[in-house]
């Protein structure tokens, strides 16, 4: 069964500068790529002050107005708490979430990040797979212990023979982190396996930095691309990244 997949670090719905805000527009750019299961970071759950501010500010939470009624599955992980309000990651599905949970890998505070992981169910093909959304930290040191607490929490919560995939915003922009994901994993990385390169995404003005990335097991990759036409370089601060995948 194939499955379309989208992640995209959405920058709490601003442009690169902070100068607009863009969730709209982000809303009517996703929606016509029309994914099975999106992954998103930086979602703003709640901004007291914002939405004072901002005229078109969306009355619920973010990914309740991105999902709207093409992704009525959806989940939320609050990682980052504050006097205003929360971010963090979210999780929006076509399909039944069986099962959700959000693993805390804030290490402290000045970055609190989360992992969501979801069991997705397949109602065609009458089966799951799992589905892992994570934004991770800015410094190497910290990137390997993250990396180790999900692979801890990947053996003990979903079986070795279960396909799984996670997306995300790893920051590991000189791909230090890479070899030990796939170590810790035991997994690959889809635009790694289909081109042999891994996607650049940021600046979404000039894409240099390998920072977004779709690691992989039990599943075959079909094809991916970064989505880098013009009206995404006027949206978030990285360009979104796509994949097709058979599960």
């Amino acid at each position: 069964m194939k499955i379309k997949i989208l992640s995209y670090n959405i920058h709490k719905g601003f442009d690169f500068f902070n100068t607009s805000f863009v969730l709209a527009r982000i809303k009517q750019q996703i929606r016509l790529i029309n994914p099975d299961v999106v992954c998103l970071q930086e979602v703003q759950g709640e901004h007291e002050k914002l939405k004072q501010k901002i005229s078109d500010w969306p009355l619920q939470a973010q990914f309740e107005y991105l999902a709207d009624t093409i992704w009525p599955h959806h989940a939320y992980g609050k990682n980052a708490v504050y006097t205003e309000g929360h971010h963090g990651n979210a999780l929006l599905s076509k399909y039944p979430i069986k099962y959700w949970h959000n693993l805390d890998l804030t290490l402290d505070k000045s970055e609190m990040r989360g992992m969501i992981h979801a069991e997705i169910w397949l109602p065609e093909a009458d089966k799951t797979f799992h589905m892992m959304n994570t934004h991770i930290n800015l410094f190497h040191s910290a990137r390997v212990k993250q990396a180790k607490l999900m692979a801890q929490y990947v053996r003990e919560k979903i079986p070795s023979e279960a396909p799984f995939i996670m997306a995300g915003d790893f920051n590991d922009w000189l791909l230090r982190l890479d070899p030990i994901m796939k170590r810790e994993f035991g997994s690959r990385e889809v635009f790694e396996e289909l081109y042999q390169k891994h996607a650049r995404t940021f600046p979404c003005f000039k894409p240099m930095l390998p920072l977004d990335r779709m690691y992989y097991r039990g599943i075959l990759p079909i094809q991916a691309m970064v989505l880098n036409d013009p009206i995404w370089k006027e949206l978030s601060d990285h360009l979104p990244i796509y994949a097709e995948v058979e599960i």
